[in-house]
């Protein structure tokens, strides 16, 4: 587990409850959107479970007896979305991506590695990469992984390949 700290707003209980000022709700969404990511980056989750979220400590202050409503944390997870940093993984909107790094920046941190590593111009499974050890995307989710190989191969880096029930992909 990670070491998270809670930012001030967290224990502030209007927080927990959607502002309907425009410009207050805009910040309290901010302030959202950055809590997640950092939990979620602090904690090493990949996928929040709307039926777990609200029971989680991310969204449940049991110290003030507060806790933001699905409904709440669904603004959250859209404003998200928005900025690229979610998706949802399912039409009822009940699992949801989350990226702390965008697909981009994870993308630059793979290929950086893939690259100080020596490994240009090889092929590698996703288990190998997903299971090196010491680095930031150690134990990544695999289906995030498929997504961020899907953006190094619209930039020419990488090409995902898909042979007998197993993944890898080649890096250029």
């Amino acid at each position: 587990m990670g070491t998270l700290e809670w930012p001030w707003q967290y224990s502030f209980p209007p927080f927990f409850t959607i502002q309907p000022n425009e410009e207050t709700r805009k910040k309290q969404l901010d302030a959202w959107k950055s809590l997640v990511l950092e939990y979620h980056r602090s904690e090493k989750l990949y996928v929040l479970d709307l039926r777990e979220a609200e029971t989680s400590p991310l969204f449940n202050n049991a110290s003030i007896s507060r806790k933001l409503s699905t409904e709440g944390i669904l603004i959250v997870l859209e404003a998200l979305q928005r900025g690229g940093r979610a998706d949802p993984l399912n039409k009822e909107r009940t699992r949801w991506h989350i990226y702390w790094h965008s697909l981009a920046e994870w993308g630059s941190i793979i290929y950086s590695w893939i690259q100080e590593s020596g490994q240009l111009n090889s092929v590698c499974t996703l288990y190998e990469i997903a299971h090196t050890p010491d680095q930031e995307f150690t134990n990544i989710d695999s289906d995030v992984l498929i997504k961020i190989i899907k953006v190094l191969e619209k930039q020419n880096k990488a090409e995902l390949i898909m042979f007998d029930g197993n993944s890898g992909v080649k890096f250029f």
